[in-house]
């Protein structure tokens, strides 16, 4: 079982990114479930991402595995990482509210439910043998959590006020992505580029994915997407899916699992700035709390300030100890 690594600032960097891109897929699904059922919309998206991608992957001659092990690992990628969380996110947003009668669970409070990612995260990974786990880090994801949590509260408690179901979904969705950290180092152990690696399991999920919705979903009844869905789909293939798949691998295969979903804990903070900067929203005295203790639990589990400022605690303590 290997020990948590830190992150380098360039994966700080990388983890910031991949949050707001993460964060917009939220913001293109409830767009889209206005007129486009779910399993419609998570087809739309790796179809778009998988074709993306192999186009760079055949413009710059990458070479690519397709040998049993190599398949096997997209092949569980597509269903950790794609059918089963895009779906139940989906069906969550848009299909949760003729079956709850109560509306679908907004873009906002899916997204802080996913926040519980990294939870299930630290969890998974020691199970399964991938990173040992430490009172430190289950300390980070609990604090970065409850910064999540206290900085949109209210919202939360309204949100998931009659949508149970709904809520459980996500909450499923982000224990799957917690066991898709661990499984999508088989990539890096294989020697499959990050560019490859995303564009197989996208593909997987394509082809998996198909014949299911031709026959629940039959695209002849399947209203003509207006431009905002048009566009929003599109971002969401291009953007949140192939850009930030490639983004992915890199850090997993760089920073680990855990690591890798830290991004689900920045993307509300990426969404609460985004919405002053952008839409002027006001920023209240709970959205700094909150950030300032997402910041802490972000920094337990990276685990250098915690070791720094114990080093420097033991230093004063021998010299203060020592001869006079």
């Amino acid at each position: 079982m290997q020990t948590a690594r830190a992150m380098a600032p360039r994966g700080w960097v990388g983890l910031v990114l991949l949050s707001v891109l993460w964060g917009g897929s939220f913001f293109f699904v409830g767009v889209a479930v206005r007129e486009w059922p779910p399993l419609s919309i998570v087809l739309t998206r790796v179809a778009v991402a998988a074709l993306a991608l192999w186009a760079v992957v055949a413009a710059l001659r990458m070479p690519v595995r397709r040998d049993g092990a190599a398949l096997r690992a997209a092949l569980g990628m597509s269903l950790l990482n794609n059918l089963f969380p895009f779906g139940l996110i989906a069906w969550a947003q848009g299909a949760g509210r003729r079956a709850q009668g109560a509306g679908g669970l907004p873009s906002g409070v899916a997204s802080i439910l996913n926040a519980t990612t990294p939870l299930w995260a630290v969890l998974v990974a020691h199970a399964l043998g991938a990173e040992r786990l430490t009172a430190p880090r289950v300390a980070g994801a609990t604090l970065g959590f409850a910064g999540v949590a206290g900085m949109v509260g209210a919202d939360v408690d309204a949100g998931v006020a009659g949508r149970g179901l709904a809520a459980g979904a996500v909450l499923l969705a982000a224990l799957s992505y917690a066991f898709a950290g661990v499984w999508g180092r088989r990539f890096a152990a294989l020697g499959v580029p990050p560019m490859v690696a995303a564009a197989g399991q996208t593909t997987a999920s394509s082809l998996l994915l198909l014949p299911l919705a031709a026959l629940l979903e039959p695209w002849g009844a399947l209203p003509a997407p207006s431009a905002e869905v048009a566009v929003a789909l599109a971002g969401l293939g291009l953007f949140s899916t192939a850009f930030a798949y490639l983004l992915c691998f890199r850090l997993l295969a760089s920073a680990g699992p855990v690591n890798l979903l830290l991004a689900t804990l920045l993307i509300p903070v990426s969404a609460v700035l985004l919405g002053a900067a952008v839409l002027g929203e006001a920023l209240a005295p709970r959205h700094a709390l909150g950030m300032a203790a997402i910041a802490g639990g972000l920094a337990l589990i990276d685990g250098r300030l915690p070791r720094r400022a114990a080093l420097a605690v033991r230093s004063v303590a021998l010299r203060r100890s020592g001869p006079p």
